[in-house]
């Protein structure tokens, strides 16, 4: 009676080892959304390629009624390019690459995913490399540019009257064009700035822990 008794209680047992294996076997697919908040700014007049930015989930990952990435765990990245044009040469670019998940308890993984989108608007976008594109223009821009005209106009109209009025505003208005053209544009994204990741390849628990990161790089490298 024993012996029938354990062999028995010794298939359920395996049955049962199976299926939490099972469990902590699922992997998130490719292609799912992480949602995550940005512990971190991030800029280009200020960060070096290399340097490392934290974010946080702001949204469970679920997989069949389970938990596989709990809202608050922690993303880890690092700064991958940082590009600031002159205005006439294009968009500032920051790119990023998410590289680890570290669970609430500690635990951490190794994490494939991309940038595709942020709550910043404003001309701002992500490309299909998942690199963050800042606006061309900003408010600052258009007073500049403004400024310029009115007291091109202003010195001319005191110079010439009318016709010097004319005159006055276009030379303001070149030149500030000029200034204008010589900047650079910035790109920020500031700590609090919400971030739409995707996997690029599955997600899974029992992956071999992701190692920790690399110092930051140093404050005199390249862009």
């Amino acid at each position: 009676m024993a012996t029938t008794r354990k062999s028995v209680v010794l298939p359920s047992i395996l049955l049962l080892a199976a299926m939490a294996a099972a469990q902590t076997n699922q992997s998130v697919p490719a292609g799912t959304a992480l949602m995550v908040k940005l512990d971190t700014t991030l800029a280009t007049f200020s960060n070096r390629v290399g340097d490392p930015f934290q974010a946080r989930l702001t949204q469970p990952v679920v997989l069949n009624g389970q938990t596989m990435i709990p809202a608050g765990a922690r993303v880890e990245g690092r700064v991958t390019k940082l590009s600031e044009p002159r205005r006439i040469s294009g968009k500032p670019t920051i790119g990023i690459l998410p590289e680890a998940v570290v669970m609430p308890t500690g635990e951490r993984y190794f994490l494939d995913a991309t940038l595709v989108d942020t709550n910043l608007g404003r001309g701002s976008d992500v490309n299909e490399e998942g690199q963050f594109k800042g606006s061309g223009h900003d408010r600052r821009d258009t007073l500049e540019t403004g400024g310029g005209a009115a007291g091109g106009m202003l010195i001319g109209g005191l110079i010439g009257g009318g016709p010097g009025v004319l005159i006055g505003g276009a030379v303001g208005a070149g030149s500030t064009t000029v200034h204008w053209l010589s900047k650079h544009r910035s790109a920020v994204l500031p700590a609090g700035t919400e971030l739409t990741l995707e996997l690029n390849r599955p997600f899974t628990m029992n992956t071999t822990p992701a190692p920790a990161p690399a110092p930051a790089a140093a404050s005199g490298g390249s862009k």
